[in-house]
């Protein structure tokens, strides 16, 4: 089947249909998912994976729209505070935004102006007019990673000083992942899009600031991660499900090669089979996918519900 890119297509006012979506990037030499008290990667000791949270990947996707014009709820600026300071957070958002869309009267509808609630929730706690939505997309708590890792000790120097004389420095100490491929997993429920106004223009938006943030990482801990592979799994009733999408990814490792010791895409390859024999299913209508590397594009080349979408 002709697999030309193709934007997703439009659902003109039906309700869209339900999906899971899987998402592959690499990391390298680097901390995709730091602990917010220790700074450390998180990691599953027993697996030996690399565990990178839903609340992570939100953040890239919503980092990414607020920097490209969308209307963004949940920020991380103190913007979000009040001039006298007393209120900040959800409060004083809200407070901006009902400044900014006077034409619209509850706290329900003006959260449904950003993209980020349409996409994942939010909440307004304004006396007399709260409002708890529910995100049609949501991901997985803790996504592990495809192969092993090894973490690795890296030592660094820092000064800082605050006066001239005040010159001595410290040394610090983190753990880092050499090598990983982060499989993140994820949902779209189509009768909480309802409640949010959820289009497919927004789904797709949502898709090329997933791709497009994980390779513009600019900090320090995340510049050295390139996306990998998309795919959109869309059902073809809002009550079917493959069981166990996330484990149908598996990579073969090159000869004498453990899943610690990748270092790079050339240390292994991608086994897709389990995948495309699951979505020959009934239960699945087609498979969005995008993808920018030849060798795995190759993997769905004339296969019967995939289709390469634009970003």
């Amino acid at each position: 089947m002709d697999t030309a890119k193709n934007p997703i297509p439009e659902t003109q006012g039906k309700q869209l249909a339900k999906s899971e979506i899987l998402f592959l990037y690499e990391s390298t030499y680097s901390i995709p998912n730091g602990d917010p008290f220790t700074g450390e990667q998180r990691y599953d000791e027993e697996t030996k994976k690399v565990l990178v949270s839903d609340v992570r990947i939100k953040r890239f996707i919503r980092d990414y729209l607020n920097a490209n014009g969308s209307e963004i709820y949940v920020l991380l600026d103190r913007s979000n505070a009040t001039k006298d300071g007393k209120e900040s957070g959800a409060s004083a958002r809200m407070k901006t935004l009902k400044q900014k869309h006077k034409d619209k009267s509850s706290a329900v509808e003006i959260l449904k102006s950003c993209i980020d609630v349409r996409l994942f929730g939010g909440i307004s706690t304004e006396e007399g007019d709260a409002a708890n939505i529910t995100g049609p997309i949501q991901f997985a708590l803790l996504n592990p990673s495809l192969n092993e890792v090894d973490l690795r000790m890296h030592q660094n120097t820092c000064v800082f000083p605050s006066q001239i004389k005040n010159a001595q420095g410290t040394i610090g100490t983190t753990t880092v992942v050499p090598y990983c491929v982060n499989q993140i997993h994820g949902w779209i429920n189509p009768f909480s899009a309802k409640h949010t106004g959820l289009t497919e223009p927004d789904i797709n938006l949502m898709f090329k600031a997933l791709w497009e943030s994980i390779n513009g990482a600019n900090t320090r801990t995340k510049s050295n991660q390139n996306s990998l592979l998309l795919l959109q799994i869309v059902y073809s009733n809002p009550t079917k499900k493959l069981y166990g999408l996330d484990r149908l990814i598996e990579i073969t490792l090159n000869e004498n090669k453990r899943g610690e010791q990748l270092r790079s895409i050339d240390d292994f390859n991608f086994d897709f089979t389990k995948l495309i024999e699951a979505t020959n299913s009934e239960s699945v209508s087609r498979v969005n996918f995008y993808c920018e590397l030849a060798n795995i594009k190759s993997a769905f080349a004339n296969k019967n519900k995939f289709k390469e979408i634009t970003l």
